[in-house]
């Protein structure tokens, strides 16, 4: 199964960048820059083919990519000469005007953000199926005694069902999500119906710092009947099946899910489960195990909502894959400036193993449901990954596309190119803060997949 999601999350990636890089590709083509090389992947090139004067590659590692530019290096033979200036030569990457180079380094991350909204106008063209849950809630901390939080602040009760946060009208518990994880620390109008009386709240997200997310302390209220039963897991085993609607764990009353949740966390061998079907009441022993003090997978899930959303026309499915991208690009936009309020980097930070990783896990996770529903939530992924891709890359950092924009600008602000010493210490530069930053990311990599 772990050999199935690397595989398909580096099919996944591969494509991401091979877009990115067809960008800059198509780009330099366009403005008169010639190209070497195009290749999708890193390292010496297991396939390779000259077509014109580009050669085609396939590198041994699938992650990543590269355009190779005539030229683009110029500025490093410069500077080991100590020429004053780089040689204006035809075709080459210093040989077109800033505006041109502008357009390159531009190109790929543009690419990314049409791809994203490509990849999302045909999912909400076809239409997809939504699996969620109730937007009625259980405080977390009915579930975690002596533990507080927003929701308690505020004056939320288990049971209460959320309508309305801020302008936005709520019905499900994806609804909720959304709305709470984009505001850490912003205070939210929050309306709730209770035995039939609407009530106004206001509460105020705390910032997660393993996410970057707002939280409020609730989890979804869930009836306790059972949607699916892993084969050959404790449920399973215990005779657990499909419709089953759980009573009692233990001797506790399970009104919703979220109840099991306490009970798991000490971590009793076995649960003693008192369950409802076809009208009769049955007793069975589950038997756990727990590796590394994880949580125990007991194998079954619980029933959840499920919809489908209409199907767009072509036109309205392109504004809709727009209007999607621009609010991914924008939650984007604001997880990054939370890196700088105290959040464990650690955790909030993936490098090219956990995204990889993570890719794949969604992709098998949606195809362990159904063709469709893999393609769907593979396709969302990916857009997202292909909007962070873009996002990243307009940083004003050196050697990142944004870094060469904000160096380009520079450029026709004086008047004349920039001397290749320059040019080579802000390079130096951009490669010492991406390789500390590589393997800082590697190492979260690392510590998420020990994990797991």
């Amino acid at each position: 199964m772990l050999i199935t999601k690397i595989i398909l999350g580096l099919l996944g990636l591969g494509i991401v960048v091979f877009i990115h890089e067809l960008g800059h590709f198509l780009a330099a083509r366009l403005v008169g820059i010639d190209v070497e090389a195009f290749s999708i992947g890193w390292g010496n090139p297991i396939l390779k083919k000259k077509v014109g004067e580009v050669e085609y590659r396939l590198g041994m590692f699938p992650i990543g990519g590269y355009c190779k530019m005539k030229g683009e290096n110029e500025f490093q033979e410069a500077y080991e000469k100590v020429e004053q200036e780089i040689p204006q030569v035809t075709g080459t990457y210093y040989g077109v005007s800033p505006i041109r180079r502008i357009i390159v380094s531009f190109a790929g991350p543009l690419f990314n953000l049409l791809f994203a909204i490509l990849v999302l106008a045909v999912i909400w063209g076809v239409g997809f199926e939504i699996h969620t849950l109730d937007n009625r809630i259980v405080l977390a901390s009915d579930v975690n005694p002596g533990d507080w939080y927003p929701a308690d602040e505020a004056g939320l009760m288990t049971g209460d069902r959320i309508v309305r946060i801020g302008n936005k009208a709520v019905t499900n518990f994806r609804d909720i999500q959304e709305a709470v994880t984009s505001y850490p620390e912003k205070d939210l109008a929050v309306t709730v119906e209770r035995d039939a009386a609407i009530l106004e709240f206001t509460v105020r997200p705390d910032l997660d710092k393993t996410t970057g997310a707002g939280k409020i302390g609730v989890y979804y209220w869930a009836d306790p009947v059972i949607g699916a039963v892993v084969p050959e897991s404790p449920a399973a085993i215990a005779g657990i099946e499909v419709g089953d609607r759980i009573r009692t764990v233990n001797g506790q009353a399970i009104p919703y899910t979220a109840a099991m949740f306490g009970l798991l966390r000490d971590q009793p061998p076995v649960l003693t489960v008192e369950y409802e079907r076809q009208g009769g009441i049955k007793t069975t022993d589950i038997v756990l195990s727990y590796t590394d003090g994880q949580m125990a997978d007991i194998g079954m899930a619980y029933q959840t909502i499920q919809y489908r959303t209409p199907s767009y026309s072509p036109l309205g499915a392109l504004v809709q894959g727009a209007r999607e991208a621009w609010k991914t690009f924008v939650i984007s936009l604001k997880s990054l400036a939370l890196l700088f309020r105290g959040i464990d980097l650690t955790q909030a930070v993936s490098g090219p193993i956990r995204i990889t990783y993570m890719v794949g896990d969604v992709a098998a996770e949606g195809f362990g449901q159904s063709i469709g529903a893999g393609l769907s939530s593979t396709a969302n992924f990916l857009a997202l990954i292909s909007i962070a891709l873009c996002i990243m890359n307009l940083l004003p950092l050196p050697v990142l596309d944004g870094g060469m924009i904000l160096l380009f600008i520079v450029e026709i602000i004086k008047g004349h190119p920039l001397r290749p010493k320059a040019i080579y210490a802000f390079q130096t530069v951009g490669v010492v803060l991406i390789f500390g930053l590589m393997i800082f990311a590697v190492f979260g990599d690392i510590l998420f997949l020990v994990r797991r």
